[in-house]
């Protein structure tokens, strides 16, 4: 009999438009529908952000976002823009719209419910693929860049973990993620070809050209503010407590 007294609960949801309108996913993934269908937090999804395991191997407001997405998707197919936007709507629906937090040793309260999506150029995507071209300003050199996805930061992390054990005092995440990122160059798809591209002939500034360029394309929202005396926007902390302002 309490099994169906829970059942005839009615927990509410709410559809969340996605910053990449859905047009980077292919026509047969549910996400290129551009919205998303989630469930508002309860009790027991405020468990998993105290789940230890969880805090330490860093997944734990991944953990959350697929407790919460109603919807029949992979999560590892999202780009990262539009898990950040699941993210605040997560912590509008749980909490409110109001975040305080400490900055400088300064508080700040921001009003999730005004953070927008960052204006994405719809004329630059083939509909239903995830790829997107570019020319080295420096070398002239054309190649073909995709938006990272979950599954995509997975890999990424993986290869530095091993790379991390080999060469303990060096820093590889940027080149790492560049080859994650390029896709083709100068047409040449093989992943050897672009690998030692990304090591031996992409000159620091195209470099930095090719992340300025995809920083101002890529869907995501726009999760900043402006520190007391600053004219620049910075990030707004994201962590356990943003998702539970209790949370130590």
């Amino acid at each position: 009999m309490e099994n169906q007294s829970l059942e005839k609960f009615s927990f509410p949801t709410e559809i969340i438009e996605l910053p990449s309108k859905g047009l980077l996913y292919p026509e047969e993934n549910p996400l290129s529908s551009g919205k998303i269908e989630m469930r508002y937090m309860t009790a027991q999804h405020e468990d998993i952000l105290t789940n230890q395991s969880y805090i330490q191997t860093g997944i734990v407001l991944d953990k959350l976002m697929q407790a919460l997405i109603v919807s029949k998707i992979n999560y590892d197919d999202l780009v990262v823009g539009d898990i950040n936007a699941i993210m605040v709507a997560a912590r509008v629906l749980g909490y409110g719209k109001d975040y305080n937090f400490n900055y400088g040793g300064e508080s700040y309260n921001v009003d999730l419910s005004k953070v927008e999506n960052k204006v994405f150029d719809e004329s630059l995507v083939a509909k239903g693929v995830n790829e997107f071209k570019f020319t080295f300003p420096s070398t002239s050199t054309e190649i073909t860049f995709k938006i990272l996805t979950k599954g995509d930061e997975k890999k990424i992390n993986q290869e530095l973990k091993g790379l991390k054990k080999i060469k303990p005092d060096e820093s590889l995440e940027l080149s790492t993620r560049l080859k994650f990122m390029i896709t083709s160059v100068g047409g040449n798809r093989e992943p050897g070809v672009i690998r030692k591209f990304v090591d031996e002939g992409l000159l620091a500034r195209d470099s930095r050209a090719l992340r300025e360029h995809i920083k101002n394309i890529q869907p995501d929202v726009d999760l900043t503010f402006f520190p007391s005396g600053s004219e620049k926007p910075t990030p707004i902390p994201v962590g356990v407590r943003f998702f539970w302002p209790d949370a130590e």
